[in-house]
């Protein structure tokens, strides 16, 4: 297994299909964080102005920006259990990324254990290095 970020373990990509089983969106508190252009377009795919959106649908403003609110069980505000992701359409990068995240993809054992809660992971489409790499560089995480 090569070390070398030139020659990554995953060289010969990784597959995933998203099952929308929702596991990533909560469990767990976390945060979502949202860009400027995430909030408009959340805002506007559900008919909101961005000040209505803000106030009513996020919840920390730092300096890594602003994340979405979580329901009292964790999961993501925008998480319906049954349903899936209710703005799956114009979810922030973050979530369009995931599990092709630093975190998850710095080695075997890191893929093997997000794959233990992920049924996705491993399975379906092969995405090849240069989708990992364009989602590592766009993870969506200050």
């Amino acid at each position: 297994m090569s070390m070398n970020p030139a020659d990554p373990w995953y060289r010969d990509g990784l597959a995933f299909a998203c099952q929308r089983c929702g596991n990533c969106c909560g469990g767990a508190p976390g945060y979502v964080w949202v860009s400027v252009a995430e909030v408009e377009a959340l805002a506007a795919h559900l008919g909101l102005d961005e000040a209505t959106f803000l106030q009513r649908y996020t919840w920390r403003v730092d300096r890594r920006g602003v994340s979405l609110l979580d329901k009292p069980d964790h999961d993501c505000v925008f998480f319906e259990r049954g349903r899936g992701c209710v703005v799956y359409d114009v979810r922030p990068r973050q979530c369009r990324t995931w599990p092709f995240w630093r975190s998850v993809v710095d080695n075997p054992d890191s893929w093997d254990f997000a794959g233990q809660s992920c049924p996705g992971i491993g399975q379906g489409r092969q995405y090849d290095l240069t989708v990992v790499r364009d989602c590592l560089e766009d993870d969506g995480l200050p």
